[in-house]
């Protein structure tokens, strides 16, 4: 708009084009700073959030804030008035005192007895002395694993008379081999679980069990326990389908799932990402868990499993389970501690500032303590040990007029924070899950998280940063079977080992579908060998 030589025109209408276009670019310029400012501060928030991530610590333990300290981002709040804390007289009462824990009385004692010589036992006046009681202590002493050699041996009978021509049957009759789960293994079912034990429960890697045993003089290659394992496994395969129909017959099912490298898949690369999915349900006394590998994350896994369920189904906000409302019989449950961890994240990035980032971090504080109100309920229920029934009723009271002011931060707080944000996506991903989130209000055998699932997946998890990826999609399947049991096992107070080895001897001589429904981990499976 202005001449070539500099000096502006003296057209009024000019001079106001020339104006309206310099306002226009400044106004796109302040624009463009505030979007790069915006986007500097959610990049430096995502940088500081997984610096914490990798370096801090993985507690999510909010610290409480000091009694009488004013809020740095609520000034303009008037302090309550502090009260004078009331006297309360505590009668006097016993205490027991602290000490060691007894040991077990079940376990095999050794004496070891620490005498005085018989020339002191002689008293100055030439009397014998007389034992009058002792003292005792017990240590805990470990006694090294020690392998030995089973030597089956199956005698042969044969008459020497007629040498077997007025039989009709054999001329040498010997006792039949004894079932073996692996058939002409020389692994006992003893040495199985114990192997399947230390890698599946104790996340003992195979090659480190191989370097145990060779130190105990027994050489034996790592592919050989790797063959092994998933020999047993297909073994007790037909075990697993029962599961299914248990994790099937209550009245929830909590779902989650975690990465896991497999090498030799089909038609991908090593480094591709499959996944671990862990069932969670059964009736509530005799719960029920189940690994499934999966090459994909993809719906139609939760889907094939729980299709035809009648039931609660929980999980967290993953795409893969929102097909699940499309059944009608299906009842979705949300995941609050998701809900919290987001809003944790806001928490763990922002400074103590004001400003932008005190009130982002201000807002953080007031969604996160609405959530420790509603967990302030489920520990009231705990301490009381009231029963389902009574737990229902208490969260119709107590929670549920939290629940609803918790929705009501939440829509008014909806475009508190830029798009993309942390706290937006917390807010967002809160109000998407909103309609699954109060589900638990319902029954009182119901949780507001998923932790059962994430608890079962744990081991998984534990073990996957030793052993690192399966060798195989025959090794990913073997490992989803032994932890399905073991897991079962642990959540009904079943010792593993002991079950292992209980299970390896009775499943082959089982041979219909009740006999593998007597071997599924119970509280009252017999763990004796009779």
């Amino acid at each position: 708009m202005s001449s070539k030589s500099g000096i502006p025109p003296e057209d009024p209408d000019s001079l106001h084009k020339i104006i309206g276009s310099l306002q226009q670019e400044n106004s796109s310029q302040q624009q463009q700073i505030s979007w790069l400012q915006m986007e500097n501060d959610r990049l430096q928030d995502l940088v500081s959030l997984f610096q914490k991530q990798i370096y801090a610590p993985k507690s999510e333990v909010r610290h409480a804030p000091v009694p009488g300290q004013m809020s740095l981002f609520e000034p303009d709040k008037e302090p309550e008035p502090i009260q004078e804390e009331e006297k309360i007289q505590v009668p006097a009462h016993a205490r027991k005192k602290r000490g060691r824990k007894p040991l077990p009385p079940d376990l095999p004692r050794v004496e070891v007895v620490h005498d005085i010589p018989e020339e002191e036992k002689v008293c100055a006046c030439g009397a014998q002395l007389s034992r009058i009681g002792e003292e005792v202590c017990e240590k805990l002493d470990y006694v090294p694993a020690k392998i030995r050699v089973e030597r089956h041996i199956r005698p042969k009978y044969a008459c020497k008379c007629c040498e077997g021509v007025e039989d009709d049957g054999p001329t040498v009759k010997i006792a039949p081999p004894a079932p073996q789960l692996i058939p002409k293994s020389l692994a006992s079912e003893g040495l199985l679980a114990h192997v399947a034990a230390s890698k599946f429960a104790d996340g003992l890697p195979l090659y480190r069990q191989q370097k145990i045993l060779a130190r105990l003089d027994v050489d034996l290659p790592r592919n050989t326990l790797s063959n092994w394992m998933v020999k047993a496994a297909e073994a007790c395969r037909p075990v697993l389908e029962v599961l299914k129909e248990r994790i099937r017959s209550g009245p929830l099912i909590n779902v989650d799932e975690s990465p896991l490298q497999v090498l030799k898949e089909p038609g991908r690369k090593n480094t591709t990402t499959s996944y671990m999915w862990v069932f969670r349900g059964g009736p509530l006394d005799r719960p029920a868990v189940l690994y499934r590998y999966n090459p994909t994350r993809s719906g139609k896994i939760p889907l094939g499993m729980l299709k035809d369920y009648a039931g609660y189904v929980q999980s967290d906000g993953l795409s893969s389970y929102e097909q699940l409302g499309d059944y009608a019989d299906i009842v979705r449950l949300g995941c609050m501690i998701h809900v919290r961890r987001k809003f944790m994240d806001v928490d763990k990035t922002r400074k103590k500032t004001r400003g932008g980032k005190g009130a982002a971090k201000g807002l953080a504080n007031e969604a996160l303590d609405f959530i420790g109100e509603l967990y302030q309920v489920e520990k009231l229920a705990r301490r009381e040990k009231l029963n389902f029934d009574q737990i229902r009723e208490l969260r119709q009271e107590k929670a549920k007029p939290i629940l609803d002011r918790f929705g009501v931060w939440l829509k008014a707080h909806e475009n508190a924070a830029p798009a993309k944000s942390l706290l937006n996506n917390a807010i967002q991903y809160a109000l998407n899950q909103w309609k699954y989130l109060g589900v638990y209000l319902e029954q009182g055998y119901l949780k507001p998280d998923n932790n059962a699932a994430e608890n079962a997946i744990r081991p998984f998890v534990v073990g996957r940063k030793n052993w690192l990826f399966a060798g195989s999609p025959r090794g990913a399947e073997a490992s989803a079977l032994f932890f399905s049991l073991i897991e079962t096992a642990k959540a009904n107070g079943l010792e593993p080992f002991a079950y292992l080895k209980v299970l390896f001897e009775r499943i082959p001589l089982a041979t219909c579908r009740e006999d593998y429904l007597a071997l599924l981990p119970t509280p009252d499976f017999n763990l004796s060998n009779n």
